[in-house]
């Protein structure tokens, strides 16, 4: 499994993108300074944690990579199918909401939090681009995925075939029953397609994050894909879960920049 510890964090990074001129990691929960429930590397917030805490391990993790604390570039994650690009570090003040983020800048890091939704890394060898991607439910119903795909093509000429792609530790379709208004957008949204991300567990409907958005990703032209497989909610020793932790949680944090 493609872990490595920094002191100690520690860090998940793909296989695939490990040699394509990047820097990034998905942290796990280990590492940080905030108690239980957020122990203790949580980088989220909202959620009831101390600010201060956060900060710090924010720095932490963004340190663990080499990588200075105000290259950050993080957003306000909505579950919408907003994309920005990211020309520089955020300035001070409230984030913009979106739920993708892409650059061509090396001085850039970009930054986003997950406890269930699926992180996703896009990476573009040839153009010098990278782009990180929050998609839960209502992100791949709505399609966040295929307008960062399609944005990167638009801001930098990339091509999808060229495209490296990197789908993080989530919640595996095992671990998430949905109810009816999500399996009637999704089947709105993905047509007959809709079908094979669904699955029946007794009286219940699972939903496949994973598969939907690959089929997002095929239909984009892009092949080059590394799924880690790794389930939030079974494996919440390593990762905060949202359903796992029963709602009461922390943010893991996701982490992609351009090399120097």
């Amino acid at each position: 499994m493609p872990f490595r510890d920094v002191g100690p964090l520690r860090i998940f990074q793909f296989e695939s993108l490990q040699s394509n001129g990047v820097e990034h990691g998905i942290l796990t929960r280990h590492g940080g300074v905030s108690p239980a429930p957020w122990a203790s590397l949580n980088l989220g917030a909202g959620v009831g944690d101390d600010p201060e805490r956060v900060r710090i391990n924010r720095r932490l993790a963004v340190e663990a990579f080499g990588l200075r604390p105000d290259s950050v570039y993080d957003v306000w994650q909505i579950h919408s199918a907003t994309v920005v690009v990211a020309d520089g570090p955020r300035a001070e003040g409230p984030p913009i909401q979106a739920d993708a983020i892409l650059t061509d800048r090396p001085a850039v890091t970009l930054l986003m939090r997950f406890a269930d939704c699926l992180p996703i890394f896009l990476v573009d060898p040839k153009r010098e681009a990278i782009g990180l991607v929050h998609a839960g439910w209502l992100g791949t119903v709505r399609q966040v995925l295929r307008s960062a795909v399609r944005r990167m093509a638009e801001s930098f000429g990339s091509r999808p075939e060229d495209l490296r792609a990197g789908l993080g530790p989530s919640i595996a379709g095992h671990h998430y029953p949905v109810g009816p208004e999500v399996v009637a957008a999704f089947r709105q949204a993905f047509g007959e397609g809709a079908e094979a991300h669904f699955s029946k567990d007794s009286d219940r409907i699972h939903l496949d994050l994973w598969s939907a958005n690959v089929q997002l990703l095929r239909e984009e032209g892009v092949t080059q894909v590394e799924i880690c497989g790794l389930c939030s909610a079974c494996l919440t020793q390593d990762w905060f879960s949202h359903r796992g932790d029963h709602g009461t949680t922390g943010r893991f944090g996701a982490l992609l920049a351009l090399s120097a």
